[in-house]
């Protein structure tokens, strides 16, 4: 048995989550379109740095988690990452939020800049965060509630998040046109960068790392990257929820451009606070759910549930904004389970890999997962604005009927088939609440120095 974590603890846990989704959808939806359509850089040339900047990812994300793993401070191993990635997050927020008047390629360069920067600090912050959090407490069901807190407060900060340009915008009186945009964002920037400041410094003085294991040593190389995958339970996790986000990260990018151009509503705003309050609201039934039946089978009704029900915005045109909406409720009801499901059932992977090599790696592990959540999304900007490019968009304006298909098809149809394929993959997950009970207690012997089976390998004993 475990201590329970205290509330205060856990909620200090979750403040970094919530203040660094400034990272997320105005990323991810605003900013690219933002600089296509007001700052003036090739749509497609926008796609191909972003592909660039995750590839660089793929070196840093487990570069920063093998770094933290080895770490070695009276603050503990993932406390200094947090602390110092702070600064150059906010600043590099600032200047992309806040770019000068640029030709095309200036807005190119000083995108591709600005995007470099923020990602490079958000993965010294967010990768040492998430592993802090695989390691807070072994009980196969707290785990759950305290991963699940955080993701909960990911949404919470993404609804604030989505909203904000609205409500500054609103608030400051501002203009529609592009110094109205300009000015909007500016505002955006200034009032995040106090809040990730002050929920990562609470999250780095109150939460505490646990101690008594037997931490990794040696620096990983690609003999280890191969050890790491040769994790079967893991391996699965990775590949299913690689392929499912490449699935999600499509809409979360074209939701502007299917929404204005499709739909025929410039206000994208209410329907991202629509879905993600709906995700919010709906995840602690998902966790008792996940309490009762398991995690594995509650993520799988969760992530179907979203695929067949966003299946059906292929079918919507200009004026079908009342059906959209019911359709992005629909969707959303499992949304706050497919994030924080697959983190729980990370962590138990985690131990299993203590299990395989008498070592946690909770760093290396959740960098090569921070990876592939990266280079998924990256693989969808990539398709999309390329194609959007090549059938012929032209911003503010009216789109040609192959754009608008082609929006149709890769905002709704392409996500959902690549989640269904995920949830094929995920099926053959093998980690349940017994073979958890099993994996500890193997952990606990290695760590002894006693005999042990491998619960995946080795038959149960009665």
């Amino acid at each position: 048995m475990t201590t329970p974590i205290p509330w205060g603890h856990r909620l200090a846990y979750a403040a970094p989550a919530f203040a660094l989704a400034v990272v997320g959808i105005p990323l991810y939806v605003y900013i690219p379109k933002f600089y296509t359509d007001v700052v003036g850089a090739d749509i497609a040339l926008v796609g191909f740095v972003l592909l660039a900047i995750r590839l660089f990812d793929a070196v840093s994300d487990p570069l920063i988690g093998a770094l933290s793993d080895r770490t070695r401070s009276p603050f503990g191993r993932r406390r200094p990452w947090i602390a110092l990635g702070v600064p150059p997050l906010v600043l590099g927020l600032y200047f992309l939020f806040t770019p000068p008047a640029l030709g095309p390629e200036a807005a190119l360069l000083w995108f591709g800049t600005g995007m470099f920067v923020v990602f490079f600090a958000w993965t010294a912050i967010t990768v040492p965060y998430e592993s802090l959090g695989a390691e807070i407490t072994s009980d196969y069901d707290e785990r759950t509630s305290i991963l699940a807190l955080r993701d909960g407060a990911l949404i919470l900060g993404t609804i604030l998040a989505a909203a904000s340009p609205a409500l500054i915008q609103g608030v400051l009186g501002l203009e529609p046109g592009a110094e109205g945009e300009r000015q909007k964002f500016r505002a955006v920037a200034l009032s995040y960068a106090p809040l990730v400041l002050f929920a990562c410094l609470a999250c780095v003085l109150l939460v505490k790392e646990r101690h008594g294991y037997r931490r990794a040593t040696a620096f990983p190389n690609l003999r280890t990257l191969q050890e790491r995958l040769q994790n079967r339970p893991f391996r699965i996790l990775l590949a299913s929820y690689t392929i499912a986000a490449i699935g999600s990260n499509l809409p979360a990018t074209l939701i502007p451009y299917y929404v204005d151009y499709v739909i025929g509503d410039p206000n994208v705003e209410q329907y991202l606070l629509l879905y993600f309050l709906t995700g919010v609201l709906l995840l602690p039934f998902w966790v008792r759910l996940a309490r009762r039946i398991g995690k594995k089978p509650a993520w799988l009704a969760a992530a179907a549930l979203n695929s067949v029900t966003f299946a059906g915005v292929f079918f919507l045109g200009p004026g079908d904004s009342q059906a959209y909406a019911v359709l992005v409720v629909a969707s959303g009801l499992g949304f706050g389970a497919t994030l924080a499901l697959p983190s729980a059932m990370q962590a138990d992977v985690i131990d299993y890999e203590e299990v395989r090599t008498g070592e946690r790696k909770e760093g290396e592990i959740i960098g090569l997962w921070a990876v592939s959540k990266k280079l998924a999304a990256a693989f969808g900007v990539f398709i999309a604005f390329p194609i959007l490019g090549a059938v012929g968009y032209v911003p503010n304006a009216a789109q040609p009927e192959a754009v608008v298909l082609t929006l149709k098809v890769l905002y709704a149809l392409v996500p959902s088939l690549f989640n269904l394929l995920g949830l094929w993959v995920a099926w053959h997950y093998p980690i349940d609440r017994a073979v958890h009970e099993r994996i500890l207690a193997a952990a606990a012997a290695r760590r002894a120095g006693r005999p042990f089976e491998d619960p995946l390998e080795a038959p149960a004993r009665p």
